[in-house]
């Protein structure tokens, strides 16, 4: 091997050690804050406790902030900044459109019809549960979407076609059950929900959400190849010997899995999919390779601190983190577009 592609390979595992490195800081940073005081000494005593590797004596209080509140909180809130980027990444490249993001599919607005259902008229409360019920929804929703685009004849356009189309009607039957069947306390719940929210979240959340982000991930990079040919059109995909139709859908069924997971444990937080993946290609180039690891790594270190930011600044009431993402991401887009346009 030459020099210079020992360089590049160097060059990435450095870069990725210190992605990792950077989410891991970030993880124990975010523990720390809160309206009671933990210090990272605390933080370090409780995980060795835990981990089995040492027993050093901590308050009970504090072993229960930091090991079954605000660490799962951490990590769910690390595991939503992957997907959601990685589905980003992957959905503007399959689709050919900058403005994808995971909610193009209308994912989040069937999750949000799921989750009414189960709040407000209690249809399979028992066996679902709030979570469960967006789940059923996002993925209801997505099996709509494809099937309007294949009656409608395929081809990314009328995919993102379907996908608004879906999304508005989801949105409105949302709308409609809130607005005629619930009543305030229904509605505060359900709308702090939909908003986005990390509150109360549990260990078979993190469970569930670092399985599901894990092998998506691995998926996602494994296709890496095929992602960079879908970049130049079907006709090139196809010239390159993959098959177009089946990776495509391959693909797009995967990103609704890892999306709709993610909107049921944590409600709709958007702007994560469309904004991190142009700050990835901004760093490390298109090349899916590097783009994948890259927006994973953005991905978590940017929703651990969204979240920890929004946890704290209003306290004591926390503010959705789907509102924060928001806040952040809008603004981030702006100076993004205006620095590709002064791009010759």
């Amino acid at each position: 091997m030459s020099s210079a592609p020992r360089r590049r390979r160097l060059l990435g595992l450095l870069l990725v050690t210190a992605g990792v490195a950077a989410v891991g800081l970030s993880v124990a940073a975010a523990i720390t804050l809160g309206p009671a005081d933990v210090s990272l000494v605390n933080v370090r005593d409780v995980l060795l406790n835990h981990l089995g590797l040492a027993d050093i004596p901590v308050r009970a209080v504090e072993d229960a902030i930091v090991w079954e509140e605000r660490l799962p909180r951490a990590l769910t809130a690390a595991a939503i900044g992957v997907g959601l980027g990685i589905c980003g990444a992957v959905l503007q490249s399959l689709l050919l459109n900058p403005l994808a993001d995971p909610f193009v599919l209308g994912i989040s607005s069937g999750a949000s019809t799921g989750a009414v259902v189960i709040g407000v008229f209690g249809l399979g409360g028992s066996a679902l549960g709030l979570s469960g019920g967006a789940f059923v929804g996002a993925i209801l929703a997505f099996g709509l979407v494809i099937l309007l685009a294949r009656l409608s004849g395929g081809g990314t356009d009328r995919v993102i076609l379907a996908g608004v189309a879906g999304t508005q009607l989801f949105s409105a039957l949302t709308s409609f059950a809130i607005f005629a069947f619930a009543d305030s306390d229904e509605t505060r719940g359900v709308m702090f929900w939909l908003l986005g929210s990390l509150e109360g979240v549990r260990w078979d959340d993190v469970v569930l959400c670092a399985v599901v982000v894990l092998v998506g991930t691995a998926l996602c990079f494994g296709y890496a190849h095929a992602l960079d040919a879908f970049s130049f059109g079907d006709e090139v995909a196809a010239s390159l010997g993959i098959a177009v139709g089946r990776v495509r859908m391959l693909l797009l069924v995967l990103t609704a899995v890892i999306t709709a997971t993610l909107v049921s444990v944590a409600g709709a937080v958007g702007f994560v999919g469309l904004v991190l993946p142009h700050a990835a290609r901004f760093l490390v180039g298109p090349r899916h390779a590097r783009l994948v690891p890259a927006t994973a790594l953005i991905g978590a270190v940017f929703m651990v601190w969204v979240d920890a930011v929004s946890r704290v600044a209003f306290q004591p009431t926390p503010l959705p983190v789907g509102v924060g993402t928001a806040l952040v991401g809008v603004p981030a887009f702006v100076l993004i577009l205006l620095r590709k346009r002064r791009v010759p």
